[in-house]
């Protein structure tokens, strides 16, 4: 096995840095009753890895780590099981996975896919979804197993800590082995953002609008029609409006099925607001635990005068920043919009490591092209913005760290040194754990791997429930 290997693939937390290759292995993880039996490569507890799996988590670490890393199919199954081992005893042990926790990571992953490739249906493309919504479902499958494994290995290790000599006695360790690691070069970056808000005369123009939709609906027109004509929804002109079937459980905003859920048959709601814009939604039919809907979506238009006005008032503001007036940390406080980023001083979390840090390299292009050029505390030009959901901004973005790549020092990288020594330590801990939990797990490995060589003992097979 090449030498650190194993701390970046631990230090990364494999599920969430492999996020990629989880996407594109969904489609045949989604019915394991469906799964042919000799697909299945191990099954720990009511978990499964597919032999698909493995085959694309070793692509995406040797795609993320540029070739670095080489990990065989033994080494990389071991891997997933441990992790599959950790979800398992996370149920056992009742787990708490909080739903806001799910959606934020969904949130910031969504972002993060999106910068990469340039937009949502870019990514629905790229990895074989049928909407955003149905991206969205299965991000939180996987985020939800990332978290509850997350929480098992806290769980764990909560209370392990190293010491100055600990960390110093790790380094000299890598140092001696000439194993020290190459550290890419890094930015941390945080931005400040101020929205264009539409009038009140525009969202009244748009509320009375969806009324009248609502009164020709109910009088007889063709709420089809209706929705192909007005609606700001992309997917109107192919679908009428028509969202399928959701339920309760469905990865829709709550706004939405709040509504859906408290209409009956053939009824069409009030207009409603969303962070999507204005709806007014029909339920076709009640089918079981969940509802049929079509709805149509309009966002109300911002003025040129009022993107002028929110430009001028950024404008002013980093001027105040660059004058020394305030600090980049208390404007982004003082009038920051985005509620993700206003609270921690508008640092952008990283949403494929969830660190505030990105390996310069890796980022999204037109990112990387607003900061490349940046020294550290410079601010970037004012740059404008808008969502999918309709939001129009002017942004600008403070570098506030910057580092060059280079082999670790204990002088510079300490803090790195220091949380590389405490995984190391924390993964022995975790080791001691398995070897125990091992025992007591149901573990079935498919007969092409138990030809492997295992640091733990998954080659037994017990049906301890």
């Amino acid at each position: 096995m090449m030498p650190f290997k194993t701390k970046i693939l631990k230090n990364t937390s494999i599920l969430c840095a492999f996020l990629l290759a989880t996407l594109t292995a969904i489609n045949a993880q989604e019915n394991t009753q469906q799964t042919k039996i000799d697909g299945v490569a191990v099954v720990i507890g009511k978990n499964i890895v597919l032999d698909s799996d493995i085959d694309k988590f070793k692509q995406e670490v040797e795609v993320r780590s540029e070739g670095k890393i080489k990990i065989t199919d033994c080494e990389m199954l071991e891997e997933l099981m441990q992790q599959k081992l950790l979800a398992h005893h996370g149920v056992i042990d009742s787990v708490v996975v909080a739903q806001a926790d799910i959606d934020s990571r969904v949130k910031r992953s969504i972002a993060y896919f999106t910068n990469e490739y340039g937009s949502e249906e870019k990514v629905i493309k790229a990895y074989g979804f049928n909407d955003i919504e149905d991206l969205k479902k299965e991000l939180s499958r996987v985020q939800k197993e990332n978290l509850l494994i997350e929480k098992e290995q806290l769980k764990i290790t909560e209370k392990i800590a190293v010491t100055p000599e600990e960390i110093r006695v790790y380094f000299k360790g890598l140092q001696d082995k000439n194993e020290l690691p190459e550290i890419p070069a890094e930015v941390e970056i945080a931005q400040l953002v101020l929205k264009a808000s539409p009038t009140a005369q525009e969202i009244t123009r748009v509320i009375d609008k969806l009324t009248e939709i609502k009164k020709q609906v109910e009088a007889g027109a063709s709420f089809k029609l209706k929705a192909i004509i007005n609606s700001d929804d992309p997917s109107a002109a192919q679908n009428s409006g028509n969202m399928g079937i959701i339920t309760k459980e469905t990865n829709f905003v709550k706004e939405f099925k709040e509504v859906a859920f408290s209409l009956e048959e053939g009824q069409v709601s009030e207009p409603f607001k969303s962070p999507f814009g204005y709806h007014i939604i029909l339920l076709n039919k009640i089918r079981g635990n969940g509802r049929e809907v079509s709805h149509i979506l309009l966002q109300p238009e911002i003025a040129d005068e009022k993107l002028k006005e929110t430009k001028e008032t950024i404008q002013k503001v980093v001027k105040e920043i660059k004058d020394g007036t305030l600090t980049f940390e208390q404007a982004v406080k003082k009038y920051s919009e985005e509620e993700e980023t206003k609270s921690n001083g508008g640092l952008i979390i990283n949403p494929y490591t969830q660190e505030t840090t990105f390996e310069l390299t890796r980022m999204a292009p037109d990112l990387f092209g607003r900061i490349s050029e940046l020294n550290q505390g410079d601010l970037s030009d004012i740059f404008y913005d808008e969502t999918r959901e309709g939001e129009k901004m002017y942004k600008v973005i403070h570098l506030k760290t910057k580092t060059k790549t280079h082999k670790a020092n204990i002088i510079d990288d300490y803090v790195r040194m220091q949380k590389f020594a405490l995984a190391k330590k924390k993964e022995e801990q975790i080791t001691k754990w398995s070897k125990e939990k091992i025992k007591e797990t149901y573990i079935k490995l498919a007969k092409d791997y138990k030809k492997c060589t295992f640091k733990k003992d998954w080659k037994k097979e017990i049906n301890t429930k």
